[in-house]
């Protein structure tokens, strides 16, 4: 019986093919917005995990508590310096701790001056090795660096583009950073770190004597022993710190950040645009619905001698009912297929795109099958709700008025 339902109304609307595309197409439009942008934010959240996963749990970074906009530690009232740097490593559970420079610098080349971010390279082996691991640096051209090399760079990807300094910059060109002449001996692969594509790393001795940094520095990294201790670890640093600066708990100038603190701020800020997205996104269901519920009221009154020829013959009030809402029950499914089939297209083309244009998997193609399940019931639903009204005006018509039209 339900099945007959469903053919009678899927014949209905074939009988109005242009009104009833019109119609679903504020349904399909806001699924596909809902579908594409939460499927983006899932893969962009699954490829986040994945690259903190690939890192590690071992790294802990401390920074000062910043007052304003800037490269980390630029902003601090009061900046890491030597002293705190020897303090965390006798710290029990740190294995090294690394100071992180991060600076803007007067950079020309072919007569054309820019401004760059230069970060250091420590001089360490060891230390070394770890920080191109753990940060994924690779060499796209030439080579990393390694211990010795004072006088020679190397700069990320997008350096080698003509319109940073007007000709591209290849490997053993030597270009001036802060007046002083430097080599570039690498060009690093493209990163979904947007950071690394235009820095400039260098040898550690090199940054302090340019930047004239003395004892202060914007950033300690650390490494644990034991990345199952990094909580303990973390909160053996703040403790430290804190009895170091004469600071009371809550009043800490500096912060110690574990992978789990960074992943959980990226989640709850992806979280926060999926809401505000789909929020928007829900406005043009809304108009859909609406738009179901006018083309609904529509076809009751054209049909209600259709309406008084089915009561006639035995239609109980049920069966019209019926009809009527499987009619805008189908227009909402049809509508919420098509949009999960641009949805899903959008937020494929869209992470395909993002991977090839920087080389690696920024963006993990995900479309969970609750997310096309929840998408097509959802709009079924919606068909429903906004067809009940004028399903429920066709059912109690009374014969003898639908006759006369």
């Amino acid at each position: 019986m339900l099945l007959d339902f469903f053919r009678l109304g899927l014949n209905n609307l074939k009988r109005r093919k242009l009104r009833a595309w019109l119609t679903m197409i504020g349904i399909f439009i806001g699924i596909a917005a809902v579908v594409s942008l939460i499927s983006l934010g899932q893969g962009l959240e699954n490829a986040i995990t994945g690259q903190f996963a690939s890192m590690g749990t071992d790294i802990l970074t401390i920074q000062n508590a910043e007052t304003g906009f800037g490269p980390p530690g630029s902003t601090a009232i009061t900046k890491l310096n030597e002293h705190d740097l020897k303090v965390i490593e006798g710290i029990s559970g740190v294995e090294f701790a690394l100071p992180r420079y991060i600076r803007t610098a007067r950079a020309e080349f072919n007569r054309v001056v820019e401004f760059s971010t230069i970060t250091n390279v420590p001089e360490n082996q060891v230390e070394m090795e770890w920080l191109y691991s753990s940060g994924g640096l690779k060499a796209g051209q030439g080579r990393l660096l390694k211990p010795g090399d004072n006088g020679k760079i190397v700069v990320g990807k997008n350096f080698g583009a003509d319109d940073v300094f007007g000709k591209p910059i290849v490997v053993g060109k030597k270009i001036l950073v802060e007046g002083k002449e430097f080599e570039i001996v690498g060009i690093l692969k493209t990163s979904s770190n947007f950071f690394l594509n235009s820095a400039i790393l260098m040898m550690e001795g090199d940054l302090k004597d340019i930047m004239e940094t003395g004892e202060e520095m914007d950033l300690i990294v650390v490494k644990v022993d034991n990345p199952d201790d990094s909580e303990a670890v973390a909160e053996r640093i703040r403790k430290t710190l804190r009895n170091d600066r004469n600071k009371k708990m809550g009043e800490e100038d500096f912060s110690v950040q574990t992978p789990l603190d960074t992943l959980k701020t990226a989640n709850t800020i992806l979280i926060a645009i999926q809401i505000v997205v789909v929020g928007i996104a829900a406005i043009s269901l809304v108009v859909g619905g609406i738009g179901i519920a006018n083309t609904m009221y529509t076809s009751v009154l054209e049909r209600r001698q259709e309406i008084g020829t089915m009561k006639a013959i035995g239609a109980k009030n049920s069966d019209i009912l019926t009809v009527f809402l499987v009619e805008s029950g189908l227009l909402g499914l049809a509508g919420g297929i098509i949009g999960v089939v641009i949805g899903g297209g959008i937020s494929y083309t869209v992470s395909f795109v993002a991977n090839i244009a920087f080389g690696s998997e920024i963006i993990a193609f995900n479309l969970p099958f609750y997310l096309v399940a929840f998408a097509i019931a959802f709009s079924f639903s919606l068909g429903v709700v906004f067809g009940a009204i004028p399903s429920y005006q066709a059912s109690r018509l009374k014969p003898a008025e639908a006759l006369r039209g």
